[in-house]
């Protein structure tokens, strides 16, 4: 069964890592551009401007799950796991001025913190399952199934908690994409009712089918500092517009 999935889906798999990453960046470039600039000036009578905006919020959806795809993927081919938290947390605290100039237009927001921040729970939560999946081989697998949802549970908590983006939903989307790493086909449907709010999102696990295995070619500082940046591009254009 598993075999025939993975041979169904290696007739798409033409996108490697890179190119991934591409459209996740630009999709949320996207959808960060509608939130700080288009969503603030929508009115009743902005009949093209609320399609446009429309238009913007679905291409939008797509970048997170592609970010969560991305992040299991890179969980297990990094090099290094403690030097790619230490960087998540690391750009999290270089991005958190912007991303609170960009989403509310003020320096400093404890209510509502970047998505840097989401990944490195992400990557907290799977590597800590994966660490137990390991220490419990000798042991029935249910057990280990067991307390791994105990651990998702805790972090679904303290993701609402800290009010991380996308909170608990980024939470179940990376387990499921962890759990079902060698058939992703299995992870979409649940990561899918994880954000079910958000439908257009369908879209972005869809295009996880895509991934050909390869990363591509890339700039991983470029990749990292490119979210800050356009952050904090557009919180000084909401700041210097008054929006």
């Amino acid at each position: 069964m598993k075999e025939k999935i993975n041979n169904l889906c290696s007739k798409v798999q033409f996108l490697s890592g890179a190119w991934l990453k591409l459209i996740a960046i630009t999709s949320m470039l996207i959808d960060h551009v509608n939130k700080a600039l288009i969503y603030p000036n929508l009115t009743s009578n902005d009949g093209v401007l609320t399609v446009v905006s429309n238009l913007f919020d679905i291409i939008g959806r797509i970048a997170f799950p592609l970010f969560c795809f991305l992040l299991v993927e890179g969980y297990f081919k990094t090099r290094s796991r403690k030097k790619y938290l230490f960087n998540l947390l690391l750009f999290g605290v270089i991005s958190e001025v912007p991303f609170d100039m960009f989403t509310t237009a003020c320096f400093f927001n404890m209510n509502w913190n970047n998505v840097m921040f989401t990944l490195a729970f992400v990557l907290m939560t799977i590597w800590s399952i994966d660490i137990l999946k390991e220490k419990m081989q000798k042991l029935p697998k249910v057990l280990w199934y067991f307390v791994s949802w105990i651990i998702i549970i805790i972090m679904c908590i303290a993701a609402i908690y800290l009010s991380l983006d996308y909170e608990h939903h980024a939470i179940l989307i990376g387990y499921f994409f962890y759990l079902f790493h060698d058939v992703p086909l299995f992870a979409i449907p649940l990561g899918y009712a994880s954000m079910y709010t958000q439908p257009w999102s369908l879209l972005g696990f869809g295009l996880t089918l895509t991934y050909n295995g390869e990363r591509g070619k890339q700039n991983k500082m470029l990749n990292y500092w490119f979210y800050p940046a356009h952050l904090l591009t557009l919180g000084i254009l909401r700041l210097y517009l008054g929006i």
